[in-house]
């Protein structure tokens, strides 16, 4: 499936029109839906594709962002052959008590696998959390950038961010408005 196919099919699976509150708290009249293009395994994989194009020569892991960062990073594992790591918006509180999953040792390289990015306040707070743990994180792919400050915030913490998508290319591959 080439660029403009799945800017088109993730538009017809997964772009809804009305009010919604993003995780930003800003509110918007159009919505992203993820789950819907993660879960379909043909757009699954053309994204996974895509993503794979964006990744640096040299990592040590993938990183995939609960939740919708979770499946893309699964995938992309699975394409790459290259590990994965799973990282909670918290710890949790039982067992392990884990805020990243899987293994991994200090000093190395992840990348962060995100599935749409607003603000990017949550990839903030979890690269940070992820440098806490030891880990060197400088860069974040996404699905979809909304390109609502994510990119800038990002940045202000040493993170560069690639994107299979922003709203413009998305718009223009789509040959649709959608705002």
């Amino acid at each position: 499936m080439d660029k403009a196919d799945l800017a088109k099919r993730i538009k017809t699976v997964s772009y809804l029109t009305g009010q919604f509150r993003l995780r930003s708290g800003k509110v918007s009249s159009y919505y992203w839906d993820k789950y819907q293009f993660e879960s379909e395994p043909r757009v699954l994989q053309a994204v996974a594709e895509q993503m794979q194009a964006l990744l640096p020569e040299s990592f040590d892991r993938l990183a995939g962002l609960e939740l919708g960062g979770i499946p893309l990073a699964t995938a992309l594992s699975l394409q790459t052959k290259r590990p994965c790591l799973y990282v909670r918006k918290t710890a949790k509180n039982y067992g392990t008590c884990n805020l990243v999953e899987g293994a991994y040792e200090e000093g190395q390289t992840a990348v962060v696998i995100e599935d749409v990015i607003t603000t990017g306040g949550q990839v903030v707070r979890s690269v940070r959390q992820m440098r806490e743990l030891g880990l060197t994180v400088d860069r974040v792919i996404c699905v979809i950038d909304r390109e609502q400050g994510g990119r800038q915030n990002l940045q202000s913490v040493g993170c560069t961010l690639e994107s299979v998508f922003t709203l413009g290319e998305i718009e223009q591959l789509s040959q649709e408005v959608l705002l």
